[in-house]
């Protein structure tokens, strides 16, 4: 069996790709993958980097300024598009898949596009609330819309028929980890209570902040803390950090890092995340049952990271807030609620877990057979 996959920009794209083909992987030895991406997407070093073969097409975003230079932009925009389809059109030639997987970013359109045009089984997957436009494109070519949130059913206007709630294929990879000694690796005892409060592999500037003005608070807690700041901003937090914080409280229970490689592993063993709202970070925590504050992403289409949020907080698997109204007063005034009543965090992990698909590879997969021959 042939798998091509095709999907890239960030991570929330990537991950579930991968995560996908993993499993695939497991259930189906003998399958042959083709990964096509973008030189520019992260996709270019994370894919090749788990071994999986990847060819890269020219593909650009639209922007959305009405300014000449926007226009000129998008015009080359469009000359791009038409090439990478006939470049798509060339690679499914050659590799001959028996179906191809879309997982959004702008170089999935051409691709999937070039697929359909190919009579070509195709497949997208939306891990959004809310449909990224490359999907909604998409949708009336493909042949089946999986969403990773019940609330994306209705994004695909015509084309309802279609689409399948299958959970995003990241929940089912990170499901079985189970709370070990990790919290040791920082020098913290895995037996206490933890947060763990990062604003995405980058860093966000508002949160990072409001830790900044709560640091004197934060390692009085009887919790402690592991803040990720993002290597980009890791120099300067880490040495305001330490100004902020006296002698008699350095070392007590509160860490600073720059970036955890095995971000899965520590939600596991800790007892509350702190995060922005991304599709990804949303399926991991919730297949593991992680209670969570939401700090949603202002920088996003339409919004849709808010969206994602309201996702958990109607059930009581989260508390949202938003960045606008974010404050060390209401930081730690939410910190406290929850850490600090074990029962109302036990019942929003039951939330959070409830909301895990934690076989949506498993769904994904089944989809896909129904349309190989």
């Amino acid at each position: 069996m042939k798998i091509l996959v095709t999907g890239g920009g960030t991570g929330g794209h990537i991950y579930p790709a991968l995560a996908l083909i993993d499993r695939i992987k497991e259930l189906h030895k003998d399958t042959e993958f083709l990964y096509v991406g973008t030189h520019r997407g992260l996709e270019s070093k994370i894919v090749p980097n788990h071994g999986v073969s990847f060819t890269p097409i020219e593909v650009e975003g639209f922007k959305r300024s009405l300014s000449l230079k926007g226009i000129q932009y998008n015009v080359r925009t469009v000359k791009l598009f038409f090439q990478a389809i006939q470049k798509a059109k060339r690679l499914i030639d050659d590799f001959k898949p028996d179906i191809v997987v879309g997982t959004g970013g702008y170089v999935s359109a051409p691709v999937c596009y070039a697929a359909t045009k190919r009579n070509i089984p195709t497949v997208i997957h939306e891990q959004n609330s809310v449909a990224g436009i490359t999907n909604k494109f998409l949708a009336k070519h493909v042949s089946a819309i999986a969403v990773g949130f019940e609330e994306a059913k209705n994004q695909f206007k015509g084309n309802e028929h279609k689409v399948h709630y299958t959970g995003n294929p990241r929940a089912q990879e990170v499901a079985g980890l189970e709370k070990s000694n990790i919290l040791e690796e920082y020098s913290l005892n895995p037996d206490e209570k933890t947060v763990l409060i990062f604003g995405g592999s980058r860093g966000a500037a508002k949160i990072n902040q409001v830790v900044l003005d709560s640091a004197k608070e934060l390692v009085k807690k009887p919790y402690q803390v592991i803040f990720v700041t993002g290597e980009s901003h890791y120099e300067t937090i880490s040495k305001k950090w330490n100004e902020l914080v006296n002698d008699n409280h350095k070392n007590m229970s509160a860490v600073v890092v720059p970036y955890i490689n095995q971000l899965p592993e520590v939600f596991a063993s800790v007892s509350l995340v702190v995060s922005r709202s991304g599709a990804t970070t949303l399926a991991e925590i919730t297949s593991l049952g992680v209670p969570s504050i939401l700090i949603p992403s202002p920088n996003v289409t339409e919004d849709h990271q808010t969206k994602n949020s309201h996702s958990l907080e109607k059930v009581g698997a989260a508390v949202s807030i938003k960045e606008s109204e974010l404050s060390s007063a209401l930081f730690i005034k939410t910190l406290d609620e929850l850490l600090l009543d074990d029962r109302k965090r036990q019942e929003m992990a039951k939330q959070a877990k409830a909301l895990g698909k934690q076989n949506a590879s498993d769904l994904l997969i089944k989809l896909m057979m129904d349309f190989i021959k």
